[in-house]
């Protein structure tokens, strides 16, 4: 058994940044967006599903899941968001779950963004927060995702607050300061997690 260090944080906190920085280490990273992809691509079960719920409309001409029209969807139909969460969270459960018992290095990384709003901390033996002001996320989101504000503001509102994943938190790393700053605060937390790995291994 590997040992599992989950890590998350808000919209705009620099996740990708810090799964890419352990990668260098030759950390397994399980990513749960990608994975989330995976389960709606042509030909599998989840995107004929949506087909057969939606209608051909939710496809692009090349035959893919219109992501954007989907999430313009569920936003104003709590009912449908249900539906499509019902389909699609035992599927990339089930995909996360192989990951972690197919994972090679001796600690493995399963970035899951909404970890704390969908109480997953039960599938990671530490939970890593990367934490940020939201003056940060805001800015970066906005320059990200060419969004204004208000749009930030309400994808916020959306997620949990900064505080509760503190709470949920067993390591945080401040990713306010310098990409320098970060590395440091990677590299400190690589060698700990190297340490509490011996057990599982």
């Amino acid at each position: 058994m590997t040992m599992v260090v989950g890590l998350t944080g808000g919209i705009g906190s620099g996740k990708s940044t810090v799964a890419d920085l352990f990668a260098h280490y030759d950390i397994d990273i399980i990513d749960a967006d990608m994975i989330a992809r995976e389960v709606v691509e042509p030909g599998t079960p989840g995107l004929q599903a949506i087909v057969e719920k939606l209608g051909s409309d939710i496809l692009l001409t090349d035959g893919t899941l219109d992501r954007a029209k989907l999430r313009q969807a569920i936003f104003n139909d709590s009912a449908l968001k249900h539906w499509l969460n019902n389909l699609l969270h035992p599927m990339i459960r089930e995909k996360m779950q192989a990951g972690i018992h197919q994972a090679q290095s001796p600690y493995c990384l399963l970035v899951i963004p909404l970890m704390v709003e969908n109480n997953l901390q039960a599938m990671v033996h530490r939970l890593l927060v990367v934490d940020v002001t939201e003056e940060v996320q805001i800015a970066r989101t906005r320059q990200r995702d060419q969004v204004d504000d208000d749009h930030v503001r309400k994808i916020l509102a959306a997620q949990a607050t900064r505080q509760a994943r503190l709470d949920a938190a067993d390591d945080v790393i401040s990713n306010n300061g310098s990409s320098q700053d970060l590395q440091a605060a990677v590299s400190d937390l690589h060698q700990q997690y190297l340490t509490m790995s011996r057990p599982y291994a």
